[in-house]
């Protein structure tokens, strides 16, 4: 990913340097289980750890690749230069390839989804005190983009809580089952290498061997890796969406914070973008992007081909890497979202009334008129409030048949705001608990 979408830690995670840490890690821990159950000497497996401090130099093992043509060799090659030829000559022992490259590719996976739990963490705690802040906070909610009843701004960052606890949970879920490997051998018979390799292997690494692999591990575990991912870029989008829609001038309940000396517009001074949320629907793209490629390479032919690599070799640093960013810029935006209540409530009242128009119709079904009759009343009444600017009350108010089954009191209790927010404590009860 580009410099301006990165962050330091998850960039080293899928450094060339970090890659082949990870590899010597994986072919030294299997030197030690092979010599543990007799298969080379200790002394061997000990040799391999003389490049324990060892910088691997990714020059060098590129230039042997361009002769080899053969990134797994090249290194082994580097590696016995560093341990010495005939010190190194059980390295790699039993195994292929995709032992190394797929044992690999899921520590870093692992790693990077570690990354994005802490990230996921962070923007539920500023949700929730945003949440909190605005519990009582009251907002006219929306659907079809058009005034519907009276929420709050709480409930709508409590409905994002919740939301992205579902991600929490769900990225927990996909960490563990990427957190396989498999050091298996060729086709992954364990023909020329012990099971109990794999497992030395696994747990010094923190993974959990792979119950069966062919000559790779299954890549359904990576299809939901990624397709989690996606969902969360979705989430991403879904609350940058609503922070567009608050910014709109006609609107403009909440805004992204504008910070002293910047700058909205080369040619309007008078510009208060929400470019960061804009950008955030921008990265949830490039995120789900990687979706339909992880799930199209579950299928590979026979026990492996290499169709699935260059695909990952792009998804896996991009993927995480423009997810990590973005969710950090989220949670900068919640934290200093600014919140314009006073607006909130005009915009309410905007349409005077209006939207208390349901209240209206349950009442009076409530007091013995048949429900079409009792939309017809309320229904015109309304609408001299769309195309005439009345008040709704006061036409209410004024219409005998309404007033055949309410009385004048019972129509202005039906204008109380308190009624839509009486139940905002037990939703926060099931969304943060008691």
């Amino acid at each position: 990913m580009i410099p301006r979408y990165s962050r330091p830690d998850m960039v080293a995670i899928w450094s060339p340097e970090t890659k082949f840490r990870i590899w010597y890690e994986i072919e030294a821990h299997a030197c030690d289980a092979m010599a543990d159950i007799g298969v080379i000497p200790r002394a061997n497996a000990e040799a391999v750890w003389k490049a324990r401090d060892v910088t691997f130099d990714v020059a060098r093992i590129d230039e042997i690749e361009a002769v080899t043509k053969h990134d797994v060799i090249a290194f082994l090659t580097h590696l016995a230069e560093h341990v010495g030829s005939d010190e190194a000559r059980f390295v790699h022992q039993g195994m292929t390839s995709s032992d190394v490259l797929d044992t690999c590719f899921n520590v870093q996976l692992t790693r990077a989804a570690d990354i994005l739990i802490a990230d996921l963490e962070g923007l539920l705690a500023a949700l929730k005190r945003r949440a909190q802040e605005h519990k009582d906070t009251v907002r006219i909610g929306r659907s079809h983009g058009i005034h519907a009843e009276p929420t709050t701004m709480g409930l709508t960052f409590a409905r994002f809580y919740a939301e992205m606890n579902r991600n929490l949970r769900r990225l927990k879920t996909a960490r563990e089952e990427i957190a396989t490997g498999a050091i298996s051998g060729a086709v992954g018979t364990f023909a020329n290498i012990d099971p109990a390799v794999e497992e030395h292997v696994c747990a010094q690494l923190g993974l959990t061997p792979e119950p069966i692999s062919t000559q790779v591990i299954p890549r359904d575990r990576h299809a939901a890796f990624f397709a989690t991912l996606g969902v969360i870029a979705s989430s991403i989008e879904n609350i940058a969406i609503e922070v567009r829609h608050m910014q709109r001038t006609e609107v403009l309940e909440a805004e992204e914070f504008f910070s002293a000396g910047q700058k909205g517009s080369s040619a309007m001074p008078h510009k208060r973008n929400p470019v960061l949320t804009e950008n955030l629907t921008g990265l949830a793209r490039l995120v789900r992007m990687s979706v339909i490629p992880a799930m199209e390479n579950v299928a590979l032919w026979h026990e492996r081909d290499i169709s699935h690599s260059s695909v990952e070799r792009t998804i896996g640093p991009d993927t995480t890497v423009t997810l990590d960013f973005a969710l950090a810029r989220l949670t900068n935006v919640v934290e200093k979202l600014v919140i314009y209540p006073d607006n909130m409530l005009a915009n309410m009242n905007k349409f005077r009334g209006l939207v208390m128009s349901q209240r209206v119709l349950l009442a009076l079904t409530q007091a013995g008129v048949s429900r079409e009759d009792a939309y017809k009343l309320v229904q015109r009444n309304a609408m001299k409030v769309w195309e005439e600017g009345k008040d709704f009350k006061t036409e209410l108010l004024a219409d005998a048949d309404v007033l055949k089954a309410l009385s004048a009191a019972e129509i202005e209790e039906k204008f109380d705001l308190g009624y839509h927010t009486k139940h905002v404590d037990t939703i926060f009860a099931r969304v943060f608990g008691t």
